[in-house]
């Protein structure tokens, strides 16, 4: 099933489904239904119409899933306003998978989890979330602070509610900006609901969101105790070649492609100041 990550592969999607206003998810499969190829979570693949573009998209689904893989796609240029666009039954081309993913395996087994991820942020994440409740009994508690702009822009909203918050071990905060009718849960920014809800310092931590977001939930998550080697996250929108060829996704000595693009935060304090 191994493939040579240059050569594309054409990719038939399956389903599409409407997540929010502006994120369709993506099922896509070989022509003769099945995987392109084997990904950790945290990997990334490119995804192609020739003739409009391409671009490096998260792979959502995890690993465990042995019969497609999916990718939650926000529309904002050519090729993701195309993608929307499509119907089942459309091809792309696929090819990688791309980049280093998480340590599923390694640093994150045997610990409790805090997963902190704001709109979109949750697409790379998701993978390694259904990947770490497949293999449950890997883990300790698993925690998932999750927020948007609105309930409407909450990404896997029912997938969310209907299973996530269902395993045993592991609870889901929701937050929105701001309050809205029909929404009793939390209202606030996701690095100022961290803070509230004040976690234990003996976990490990994996972020996921805009800059900004991430920027301050850091810096909330130290001021509770979390040393920057606790926490993890990935930086997968500067990639662009996936081979650290084209120099796109270069900062100071690190190719995101190559080097990440899931990165330790202590390991970003390498980087100069473009970052």
């Amino acid at each position: 099933m191994k493939k040579e990550p240059l050569i594309p592969q054409i990719g038939v999607i399956t389903d599409i489904r409407i997540d929010t206003p502006d994120v369709k998810t993506f099922r896509v499969v070989t022509p003769e239904g099945k995987k392109a190829f084997l990904h950790t979570p945290g990997q990334c693949a490119m995804l192609s119409i020739p003739g409009v573009g391409e671009a490096m998209f998260s792979i959502t689904s995890s690993p465990t899933n042995e019969e497609y893989m999916e990718f939650s796609i926000k529309k904002c240029g050519c090729v993701t306003e195309w993608l929307h666009s499509a119907e089942p039954g459309q091809e792309i081309t696929i090819r990688g998978p791309y980049g280093n993913g998480f340590p599923v395996d390694t640093a994150f087994s045997g610990h409790d989890l805090l997963f902190i991820a704001g709109g979109i942020g949750l697409a790379p994440l998701r993978s390694v979330i259904n990947y770490v409740r497949h293999y449950r009994s890997r883990y300790g508690k698993i925690d998932i602070v999750y927020g948007s702009r609105s309930k409407a822009d909450l990404v896997d909203y029912r997938e969310i509610l209907d299973e996530w918050s269902t395993d045993s071990g592991v609870n889901v905060h929701l937050t929105i900006d701001r309050a809205e009718e029909g929404w009793d849960g939390h209202v606030g920014f996701v690095p100022n609901y961290v803070k509230e809800l004040g976690f234990d310092t003996d976990k490990v931590a994996v972020l996921c969101g805009p800059p900004i977001m991430i920027k301050f939930t850091l810096s909330g998550l130290q001021e509770l105790g979390f040393d920057k080697t606790q926490v993890y996250t990935t930086m997968e929108l500067r990639m662009k070649c996936g081979i650290g060829k084209c120099g796109r996704c270069n900062i100071g000595s690190k190719y995101v492609c190559k080097d990440g693009p899931v990165f330790r935060c202590d390991e970003l304090d390498e980087l100069p100041n473009e970052y």
